[in-house]
């Protein structure tokens, strides 16, 4: 009998440097280990998935995004527009929210190629099944 690969399911609601960060390297540590990923991006988390966006750190903190980025590249880790590339490589489900969409008149077009569309009562179904469920928000 074959195993069933454990099901990794992560709701992403805000588009800040350490969330973006965050849900990818989680998203891509799971699919490396052979779990079945699911990403879904909604209200700010949104603009994560846009063609072009590079995520900042917010408040005092944005004055350290070079920093942070400066250290994840001396330690190996790709910045965040490589990071989602890497999971779309490794077959993560990257979803973009119906309704938000909708809601902030984002089109397929302005997305990363790649991200599926999906609205919240689908991705709820995906969920059900997940082995482990993550919001990064």
């Amino acid at each position: 009998m074959v195993e069933k690969a454990k099901r990794l399911v992560i709701v992403v609601s805000e588009d800040k440097f350490d969330k973006a960060m965050m849900s990818m390297m989680m998203a891509n540590t799971a699919a490396s280990m052979g779990m079945e990923v699911h990403v879904f991006h909604t209200f700010f988390g949104l603009n994560l998935l846009k063609k072009g966006k590079v995520p900042k750190l917010g408040g005092m903190m944005r004055l350290f995004t070079g920093v942070f980025v400066g250290r994840m590249k001396a330690v190996g880790i790709e910045n965040y527009p490589a990071q989602l590339a890497m999971a779309l490589d490794l077959g993560v489900n990257i979803y973009a929210c119906s309704t938000t969409m909708a809601l902030m008149r984002i089109t397929k077009e302005n997305m990363v190629d790649g991200v599926k569309i999906l609205g919240a009562a689908g991705f709820l179904d995906i969920a059900a099944d997940g082995d482990i469920s993550l919001f990064i928000g």
